[in-house]
């Protein structure tokens, strides 16, 4: 059984601003041919009903972890990833703009903070420690027959306590699903999701500049985190090309590289942003670039040293050949060592044409790449 047929029926009708500028001082196979390390498993699947008021949406959600160990795992995120005088600064800027947080958002993460008996200060903070620091390969492709497919790995380290908490979430709106997301229990943000017949997305970190000194102009101008203009996207935009408009002119709190996916043939492409708007757009053409890989570095410039990950991708991506791809031989190609390595937290495949093949594996990367 491949991953997304245990997550069929997920396409059809079921009924602050700037913190982390400051912070950078045993799944089945998808095929008999691929077998999953015995760890990899599939993620809890939870619903989030966006009719119910935004303080209730995640309290179902919740109740299927243990909120002890969740609360502590956020306790201990803040505090690891946060400098005490950092803390102690922004806890008095956070309470200062509560009002002017951008709803639903603040909200929900107050019923969460609620539920786990936290400060609304550290629930901010939670939501927003991961903001500048994805690191990822994504990839969207387009087969001989116009087919789109688009699957990433998330990357981060550490990681564990992202994989005890790591779910597939099926927002839904008047009874049906409005869109498909993959994120952590208590983190509302979105970096990988789908709206149903209409796009996927994924978002990777553009390391450029020091963030910090770009702080007070995302305070000022109230820049978004990125996670949350991915969640409003799959929300409110009707079509790829929506999407597209949406991510390249909404302010952001920081650089990132978003990739997009369609249903129709060309629609596909990475947007390299800054905080303000697009520094390159990167488009699919199935004539002569049938494929787009982005990790965490500009596409047009080599990758710096560190980064192992694109050169691989691209050989195996041009060794399988547009005539063979599909969900498959791309979850394969994700699979292989280094694109998959020891940051690695989850593989997500998507196809919006096709929703019902949404499917992610949490990763155990220690019993495939040392």
């Amino acid at each position: 059984m491949r991953p997304w047929d245990a997550v069929a029926g997920w396409g059809r009708p079921l009924g602050l601003l700037f913190l982390p500028l400051l912070l950078s001082a045993g799944a089945a196979s998808l095929s008999a041919a691929i077998p999953a390390p015995s760890r990899d498993v599939v993620p809890q699947r939870v619903t989030v009903n966006l009719d119910d008021a935004p303080e209730q949406r995640w309290l179902p959600a919740l109740q299927r972890f243990d909120l002890d160990t969740l609360k502590k795992d956020v306790k201990d995120a803040v505090k690891e990833q946060i400098p005490r005088w950092v803390y102690i600064v922004i806890k008095e800027i956070i309470n200062d703009l509560d009002g002017l947080l951008l709803e639903p958002y603040a909200n929900e993460i107050r019923g969460i903070c609620d539920a786990l008996n936290i400060s609304f200060v550290d629930g901010i903070l939670f939501n927003l420690v991961y903001e500048s620091s994805v690191f990822c390969t994504s990839m969207v492709a387009q087969d001989a027959n116009g087919h789109i497919y688009h699957v990433r790995n998330l990357d981060y380290e550490p990681g564990e306590g992202l994989r005890n908490f790591t779910v597939d979430v099926q927002f839904t709106k008047n009874g049906q699903i409005a869109y498909t997301g993959t994120t952590f229990v208590g983190y509302v943000g979105i970096w990988t999701g789908q709206s149903p017949h209409k796009f996927t997305i994924s978002g990777n970190q553009r390391d450029k500049g020091l963030w910090w000194e770009n702080a007070v102009a995302a305070l000022v101008k109230r820049h978004l985190p990125i996670s949350w203009v991915f969640r409003n996207t799959l929300e409110e935009a009707q079509s790829f090309h929506d999407a597209v408009q949406r991510l390249s002119e909404t302010p952001l709190i920081t650089n990132v590289y978003c990739i997009i996916g369609g249903v129709s043939d060309r629609e596909g492409l990475v947007i390299s942003r800054n905080r303000v708007g697009p520094v390159d757009i990167w488009p699919l053409n199935p004539e002569t670039e049938w494929f787009l890989v982005q990790t965490n570095c500009d596409h047009w410039i080599p990758c710096p040293p560190r980064d192992h990950r694109r050169t691989p991708a691209i050989k195996a991506m041009n060794e399988t050949g547009q005539a063979n791809i599909n969900l498959d031989k791309l979850y394969e190609i994700l699979t292989t060592c280094p694109i998959l390595n020891q940051k690695t937290v989850y593989t997500t495949v998507m196809s919006a044409a096709d929703p019902d093949k949404y499917a992610t594996r949490i990763r155990n990367p220690t019993e495939i790449c040392e």
